[in-house]
């Protein structure tokens, strides 16, 4: 069962896996992730369980 990593964007475990695979050892899917948080996109406080 794929775990939640982003909260913001929806990415699981399993994305960024894939994603890893498929761009030769390289994750373009944790470049968004913080990109996007440098742009203060990111609710991971308020939409993250654990709140963080």
């Amino acid at each position: 069962m794929a775990k939640q990593i982003c909260y913001c964007f929806g990415f699981t475990d399993e994305d960024i896996e894939q994603d890893v695979i498929k761009n030769n050892g390289y994750s373009k899917i944790l470049e968004k992730i913080k990109r996007e948080k440098s742009k203060g996109r990111c609710n991971c406080k308020e939409l993250n369980p654990k709140g963080r």
